[in-house]
């Protein structure tokens, strides 16, 4: 008896999920299909009904919480609602988070890897593309930066946070790397027209607020703004 649509449908996300993970944390390159297939607790023959080689799979993966609806928007502690109407700083806050920092194989993919996008085909680019332009058409409704356009400001604001969190995991230094993150986030705020106060920021767990209060103080208040 064939399966139904519903369960191909959550077998296939199994395989897009475990692929994701893995590509975040080792590389297109260094992960295989068996490797996906077992994270996926599935066989490898099965792939093939699935997705026609790793790099269809690949394109797939490069979907993100901007693009994805079955994506899990969240990292532990950051919750970003999706509905709201001042959405643009709680992406920016979120992006560039301590939680998303540290939470490699959930990461943005856009994070993760866009050195391999870049040696990859046209079908590759073209959906790391998608993604990212998704991101500027979100930050573009919110800007109220009057003295740049707001695709001009949206655009510069994705960068910076896509791009510094890309040079915030390259940083052997923590301490540095925790600090480039924080102001590259201020300045994509202050960028996009967004104070302290505007917007709400992304919901923080309880256990995520009681790590934080071991924390010195200095550290506690940038926290609270990361």
């Amino acid at each position: 008896m064939p399966y139904s649509s519903a369960h191909r449908q959550q077998v296939r996300q199994r395989i897009i999920d475990s692929a994701r993970r893995l590509f975040n944390r080792h590389g297109f390159d260094g992960v295989s299909i068996d490797g996906i297939m077992a994270g996926a607790k599935l066989t490898h023959g099965s792939f093939y009904s699935y997705f026609g080689s790793k790099g269809e799979l690949y394109t797939e993966v490069l979907a993100c919480f901007l693009t994805d609806p079955h994506w899990k928007n969240t990292w532990e502690g950051v919750h970003i609602d999706m509905a709201a109407a001042a959405l643009g700083p709680q992406i920016v806050r979120a992006y560039l988070s301590r939680q998303h920092f540290e939470d490699i194989e959930n990461s943005c993919p856009m994070v993760a890897l866009p050195s391999d996008v870049a040696r990859s085909g046209k079908s590759v680019q073209v959906a790391f593309e998608t993604a990212f332009k998704a991101m500027v058409k979100i930050l573009e409704q919110g800007s109220t930066n009057a003295g740049h356009s707001p695709r001009v400001v949206a655009q510069a604001v994705a960068a910076l946070c896509v791009g510094g969190m890309v040079i915030a995991r390259a940083i052997a230094d923590r301490e540095l790397a925790d600090e480039l993150r924080r102001d590259c986030m201020a300045v994509a705020l202050t960028l996009g027209g967004w104070n302290a106060t505007t917007g709400a920021k992304p919901h923080t767990s309880g256990a995520s607020r009681a790590r934080a209060a071991h924390l010195p103080r200095k550290v506690r208040r940038a926290a609270s703004r990361a």
